[in-house]
């Protein structure tokens, strides 16, 4: 074929090759160039969206121990209010019962007085339930900031205790009523009055260091609305006088204040008539003729002139003048003001017989008296057969 034959045919344009299609069978998510995708399926995240999502979960983590905290936090903080309340609580039914049930019936026993066995008995019993009550405060289950107002606590009701036993081993000698038990019944009545005053120092405490405590543990734990007992274990103050205490108790001090000396208002004894053996005996110079039987008793009679009950009141007999001298005597426990008494002494031995003797009576004047002109008389007799 020539030259010019030869550029006579068309041009041909080839195509570039298509891309194979993946076999069947082939994983989908195969790249081009035979690189696999990661075994999740999905893209991986870029290096901020990963931070954002640590940043979530972190916060919510924080969330949930914030929360958490908050509510065991609130638990605590009622279960302390809690326990702060039973404190009161538990406070104010000691404070009541000891104020009810031991000050109220005791003041009223040493006002009421009674029978020595029966008045010590009935103190006692209040003593058992004052010590009661300071063991129920020593059980208490007591929260840290309550300590200061559970010692002071403590104290007030043990000072009541010990109290009541002291005073309840003074009463016998307070209201004795034997003879001869003047002195020692003044002393038994400051001894009480002495004890009074660590009921005032209970109150005092109570007042000044329990109550104050408590408040403050209240308030400074945002708790209102709480009824705090108050307490006034000693009723009033005269009872801190010897006097007073002598005067409620109806002790035997009869003219005289605790102190021993005499009490304001007249005091002295009169004598109205001697007898023995049935004969009333005329003062001298009359002479007496007794009989001198056996069981010869002398029957003094005489009366309270003053204005004040007496104690302790002496009365003498002494017959004189022939032998050896016949004394006797005879105490009277008390004499009430302005009333009559009488004094039965017996003889208890053999008088001279056939012989003038003088008997004297003599009422022994007591504290306080100014008068003892009309304490004695002087008799003469003749003891016969």
């Amino acid at each position: 074929m020539s030259f010019f034959d030869e550029g006579d045919e068309p041009t041909r344009v080839s195509r570039p090759a298509r891309p194979r299609r993946p076999a069947t069978g082939a994983r989908s998510g195969a790249r081009p160039g035979g690189t696999d995708p990661p075994s999740g399926g999905g893209r991986v995240p870029d290096q901020h969206t990963a931070r954002v999502r640590q940043a979530v979960l972190i916060g919510v983590v924080l969330l949930f121990l914030i929360l958490f905290a908050v509510v065991i936090n609130g638990c605590r903080t009622n279960a302390r209010k809690r326990s702060l309340k039973d404190y009161n609580r538990n406070v104010f039914a000691v404070i009541t019962d000891s104020n009810e049930s031991v000050s109220q019936p005791f003041f009223r026993l040493l006002e009421g007085g009674g029978s020595q066995a029966g008045l010590q008995s009935a103190v006692n019993q209040l003593r058992i339930a004052a010590e009661e009550d300071a063991k129920r405060a020593k059980g208490f289950d007591v929260p840290s900031e309550m300590k200061r107002a559970e010692q002071a606590l403590t104290q007030v009701l043990d000072f009541r205790a010990a109290a009541i036993g002291k005073i309840g081993d003074e009463l016998p000698t307070a209201v004795a009523q034997n003879a001869g038990s003047a002195s020692a019944a003044s002393t038994a009545i400051n001894h009480i009055a002495g004890q009074m005053q660590a009921f005032l120092a209970s109150d005092v405490i109570y007042s000044q260091r329990v109550i104050p405590y408590i408040k403050q543990t209240l308030d400074d734990n945002d708790i209102g609305g709480q009824a705090i007992a108050t307490s006034s274990f000693l009723p009033n103050l005269g009872w801190l006088s010897p006097d007073a205490v002598a005067a409620r108790l109806n002790s035997r001090l009869g003219g005289r204040t605790a102190n021993g000396t005499p009490a304001p208002g007249t005091h002295g004894h009169g004598l109205i008539s001697t007898s023995i053996g049935g004969i009333t005996l005329q003062p001298s110079p009359a002479v007496n003729r007794i009989p001198a039987g056996t069981g010869l008793t002398f029957d003094v009679k005489f009366a309270n002139q003053g204005e004040n009950d007496e104690i302790d009141v002496r009365v003498l007999v002494a017959i004189t003048g022939s032998g050896k001298p016949i004394i006797l005597r005879k105490t009277i426990n008390q004499t009430k003001a302005g009333s009559p008494a009488e004094a039965t002494i017996p003889l208890g031995q053999s008088p001279p017989i056939g012989s003038p003797v003088t008997i004297k009576v003599q009422i022994v004047g007591v504290p306080g008296e100014k008068n003892l002109t009309n304490n004695k008389q002087s008799y003469t007799a003749i003891f016969q057969r």
